[in-house]
């Protein structure tokens, strides 16, 4: 049994338009600080706001599987597939499946926040492919209730997202005051984000923006002292391909 627990001020930080864009980082770029390096085919976990809104500019991307969620708010995207903005609401995903080369451009609406999470597909791969893109509303995603847990797939059974990436599930999960138990694979490992609330588990405590790496454990018992939402990743540890990260020392 493993759990790692990663505080928000151990988190790398970033900003764009002079602080408009402000991002804590669970794996960020090595010129940002941070406790956390790029594991299993999760290589960059940005948590982005803006309080009165802002873009950022065109720019390109390769190979990665990159993957937005609107936690807050709403957002808007442009590509160079598309040609044109998507505005994105609360509980929305996206997929841009980078391949041999796309473009896009992003603005966070006022009050919005997001997550942005690229993933390693095999790039030796994937690069290889050409760009797709995929946009998925709140509506489309299963969600079920069990013990008192409201759980929302984003990608999983019944979900209709897509991606390159193996073995990754992502769930959201809602819990009010009480107590908890979170069935795992134990099989995988499970990365997981405090969206909002607190809890309390193996003597820890968990508040917003913090963050934990869960291996080899089956359940997760809680004590929310506070209306909880978790967003969980799960993930193979040992890959079958040798990763960006690992290629070139990330």
């Amino acid at each position: 049994m493993s759990i790692h627990i990663v505080k928000k001020e151990h988190q790398a930080v970033g900003e764009f338009n002079g602080g408009e864009i402000q991002e804590n980082k669970p794996i960020g770029f090595p010129r940002e600080g941070g406790e956390l390096k790029p594991y299993s085919n999760l290589f960059y976990w940005a948590h982005a706001w803006s309080d009165n809104g802002s873009t950022i500019g065109l720019h390109p991307h390769q190979g990665f599987e990159i993957m937005s969620f609107v936690t807050e708010g709403s957002i808007e995207h442009y590509d160079t597939a598309h040609k044109e903005w998507r505005r994105l609401e609360k509980g929305a995903a996206q997929i841009i499946r980078s391949g041999s080369g796309i473009s896009h451009s992003e603005k966070i609406n006022a009050g919005g926040n997001m997550f942005q999470i690229w993933f390693d597909p095999n790039l030796n791969q994937s690069i290889q492919q050409p760009a797709s893109y995929d946009d998925y509303s709140d509506e489309v995603f299963p969600v079920t209730e069990k013990n008192g847990i409201r759980t929302k797939v984003y990608r999983g059974d019944g979900s209709p997202l897509q991606m390159q990436s193996k073995g990754v599930e992502i769930v959201e999960k809602f819990m009010e005051v009480g107590e908890f138990t979170i069935l795992l694979n134990a099989a995988k490992m499970h990365s997981i984000y405090v969206v909002n609330g607190a809890a309390e588990f193996e003597g820890q405590g968990l508040i917003q923006n913090d963050f934990a790496i869960v291996k080899e454990q089956s359940k997760l018992k809680l004590k929310v002292t506070e209306s909880m939402q978790l967003f969980i990743i799960s993930s193979q540890e040992k890959l079958t391909y040798k990763t960006y990260a690992e290629s070139y020392g990330r």
